[in-house]
Order: C-alpha cells, then sequence, then structure tokens
C-alpha cells in the first residue's frame, strides 16, 4: 500500500519548496551581494556568478541519472544533506580580507577560490534537488491533489526568494553593523543559514512521505534498462531539434530577457556602492535586503499573478505584446535612480518595486511560451530543456555585465539595457505570428 495516504501533504510540501529556493536565491543573488560587500569588482562579481547558473543550463544532461538511480526521496534527502555541508563549508572558507582591501573595491579573486568552488557545489545540488523534489512531486500526490497543491508550492518558493533575497541579507547587514566586520558579518550568516537547512533536512527524514511508487528503477537487469533509458534519452534531444521552427524558438528563450540578464547582474552592485566615486546609491546591506529583496521580490511576485491571470484571459499570441513592453519599459526606472541618485528610500523602492512588477508580468509570457514549445510526446523533457536555455539566456549576458558596466558607468550601462529592449521588441514581434491564436486561453 502507498503510505503517502499517511502523511499530509501540508506537512512536507510547504518545507520542500521552500527548501527549493534557498539554496538557488543564495548562490544567484546572496552571492553577489556578499562578494560586493568583500570589496569584489563588479567585473569579477558578474562574472563569476554568473559562471553559477551552468549547473540549471546543463542538468537535463544528467536528470537521467537522477530518475534511474535510487529514489527521489532519496535524492531530496542527500542533496539537502550536501547543501547543509556546503552553507558549513561556506562559513568555513570565507576570507577576511581588512577594512583597508575592502574599501579600494578590487579584492583579488584569489582568495575566494574555495568559496567559489563551494558555491558550485551548492549550485549543482541546488539544481538536482529541484529535479528530484519535481518527480517526488508527482509521485507523492494524485493528480487532484498536484492540482491543489501547485499554488501552495510556488507560494512557499516565494517566500524562500523574500526570506532568501530579504530577511538573510538584513541580517548579514545588521551583523555588519553591531560587529564592524563584513566578513564576520557574512561568516555568522552562513551559519544560520547551514543550520537551518540542516533542520529542514533533518525534518524531511520523518515527515516526507515513502510512496510505493518511488523506486530505484536501476535493479534486477539494470544494464538492459540503463540502454533504454539512454535510448529514450537521445530520443528527446532528437525530437526537440526537430521541431517545427525550433531555432526561432530558441532565439526567442535565449533573447527575450536580454534586458533583464544584464541588470539583475547588477542591481545589487548599483544599490550597494557608493553616490559619490562610484555613481551607486549608498545603501546599507540590511537597506537593500529590504528593497530589493523584499519589496522588489513581493512586485514580482504580484505581477506574475496578474501576469497569469491575463494570459489565461487573453492567450498566449494576445498576451506578448503587453508583457514584452512590460518586460523592457520598466527597466527605465534605473535609468531615472543612476541619473537622480534619490536619496529617498521610498522613491528607490517604488523604482524597483515598478520594475520587478513589470518583469514578473513580462516573465509570464515567457514561461507559457516554454510550454507552449514543449508540447507532444517529450512534454517533461522538452520542457526541462527550455529551462536550461533559459538559464543560459541569463548566465551568457550576465557574464559581460560588470565588464560593460564599468566600462560605460551606471548611466551608460542602464541606458545600454534600454537598447537591448529592442532585441526583445525584435524577437517578440517574429514569433508572435507563429504562435496559435487561440494556445493558454481559458475559455
Amino acid at each position: 500500500m502507498n503510505n503517502v495516504k499517511t502523511k499530509n501533504p501540508w506537512l512536507w510540501i510547504p518545507t520542500l519548496y521552500f527548501a527549493e529556493g534557498i539554496p538557488y536565491f543564495i548562490v544567484n543573488t546572496i552571492s553577489t551581494i556578499m562578494f560586493k560587500r568583500m570589496g569584489l569588482s563588479n567585473v569579477d562579481i558578474a562574472a563569476y556568478t554568473s559562471i553559477l547558473y551552468l549547473p540549471w543550463v546543463i542538468k537535463p544532461f544528467w536528470s537521467p541519472f537522477v530518475d534511474i538511480i535510487k529514489t527521489k526521496r532519496w535524492w531530496v534527502i542527500a542533496m539537502q544533506i550536501l547543501v547543509s555541508a556546503t552553507f558549513i563549508g561556506l562559513a568555513v572558507t570565507l576570507p577576511h580580507p581588512s577594512a583597508e582591501v575592502i574599501a579600494t573595491g578590487h579584492t583579488p579573486v584569489s582568495m575566494f577560490v574555495s568559496t567559489l568552488i563551494i558555491f558550485w557545489i551548492t549550485a549543482f545540488a541546488s539544481a538536482t534537488h529541484d529535479i528530484a523534489a519535481d518527480g517526488f512531486y508527482m509521485l507523492a500526490l494524485s493528480q487532484k491533489d498536484q492540482s491543489l497543491f501547485v499554488g501552495i508550492r510556488s507560494t512557499f518558493y516565494r517566500l524562500s526568494s523574500i526570506f532568501g533575497q530579504g530577511v538573510l541579507v538584513v541580517v548579514a547587514g545588521l551583523l555588519e553593523t553591531r560587529y564592524g566586520d563584513i566578513p564576520k558579518a557574512w561568516v555568522i550568516t552562513m551559519v544560520i543559514c547551514a543550520l537551518m537547512f540542516s533542520a529542514i533536512t533533518l525534518y524531511h527524514v520523518f515527515f516526507m512521505p515513502k510512496p510505493a511508487s518511488d523506486v530505484q528503477r536501476l535493479s534486477g537487469g539494470g544494464k538492459d534498462r540503463t540502454g533504454e533509458i539512454f535510448k529514450e534519452f537521445g530520443r528527446t534531444f532528437v525530437t526537440f531539434f526537430k521541431k517545427p521552427l525550433v531555432w526561432l524558438a530558441i532565439l526567442f528563450m535565449l533573447v527575450y530577457r536580454l534586458p533583464e540578464a544584464f541588470l539583475i547582474k547588477m542591481i545589487n552592485p548599483f544599490l550597494l556602492d557608493p553616490v559619490a566615486d562610484k555613481g551607486g546609491l549608498g545603501l546599507s546591506t540590511e537597506t537593500v535586503g529590504l528593497v530589493y529583496g523584499t519589496i522588489g521580490i513581493i512586485g514580482l511576485t504580484v505581477g506574475g499573478i496578474i501576469g497569469g491571470i491575463a494570459a489565461s484571459r487573453w492567450g498566449l499570441r494576445k498576451s506578448l505584446w503587453p508583457m514584452a513592453a512590460c518586460m523592457t519599459l520598466p527597466c527605465l526606472t534605473f535609468v531615472y535612480l543612476s541619473i537622480a541618485q534619490p536619496a529617498s528610500i521610498w522613491v528607490i523602492s517604488l523604482c524597483v518595486f515598478i520594475e520587478q512588477f513589470g518583469y514578473g508580468f513580462g516573465f509570464t509570457a515567457y514561461m507559457l511560451y516554454m510550454i507552449y514549445v514543449s508540447e507532444g510526446e517529450f512534454k517533461t523533457s522538452h520542457y526541462s530543456l527550455c529551462t536550461a536555455f533559459m538559464a543560459l539566456s541569463m548566465m551568457i549576458p550576465g557574464f559581460f555585465a560588470g565588464y560593460l558596466q564599468e566600462l560605460l558607468g551606471y548611466v551608460g550601462f542602464f541606458w545600454m539595457v534600454m537598447c537591448c529592449c529592442l532585441a526583445t521588441i525584435g524577437v517578440t514581434f517574429i514569433v508572435r505570428g507563429k504562435v496559435d491564436p487561440g494556445y493558454g486561453k481559458s475559455n
């Protein structure tokens, strides 16, 4: 009998998807703030943190291993243990550059080699956890319950975003103020992360169900089974790249978010950099946690919710133009912030909220388009490939964002971001006419 019936989904779904988000946001957002506060240059921050996207780009290549080796529950628990260990490793390996070195804004990257390696291991574990958690969700719940709890899992993933990018950053900022020692503050923050994530892992050991359908596929006759899996794995790639207009779809997935891909890497450095000599806004760490990590994420969430409602009424084709506009035009708020450099937290918060709301609204069309492209025999695998291109669309521009910012200054950089909006508009114009007019409508 499937003992999933004895485990109330409310006992594990909220914590599972909260745990799924924490390492992702620590790797891809908190790392940029921490490295900035440690004195790394924008060039180094953008380049090295962009590489951390790589596990999400290539995760479709190892997802079959998660499917055939051990159970999904085993992978979830194992990756959570690994993430807990990496957070401890980050606390142990964080270097302690002096205040004088940090003040130069050019702390050597060589001091952070061990830290970057551990961040990469965290990213790999997080990407693998994503695969296993989503698979476990489908195995542990009936179709009815999957539909019922899809909103719950999304909500707790968003809450992990607010906690990771908001609460933890505020805590780090308060510790910086209390101790007057930036490296020490971030060491304590990583210790807090390790303790919290270890507690969640221990909780899941006892409260995650063991559904009868969650079995190891590679057992007796495993060699034949492995060959069959890899044969099907090859077919998913072949059929994906044989889809009609697939290269146009890939172009859309790589280009649609181009402005945001540049912008997102430089938002936190811009908010943190001093006003006078760097052209930033000079906010404290805890204020950035409040403005971007909390208010910004609320804007992103609200935009996504409204975008979902709009897309269900309009359908994908009709949604593309207004959503492309909302993806691009709000970037002007950062042009304004870089020129005016307002001191008012209310003005800064409003601008961040508007930009993130627009991104959340505009991103809905992108997600719906990926689902549209994935339709067919290998829907799940093809969607996984689409998410790989989604991660690549953020990784490549982000790698060069720091160099371009230092070359152009913040004002020039944000104007360059606005120029990239033309690419979003162009690819939307090309793709829109190829989309089924009725796709995505609820009625």
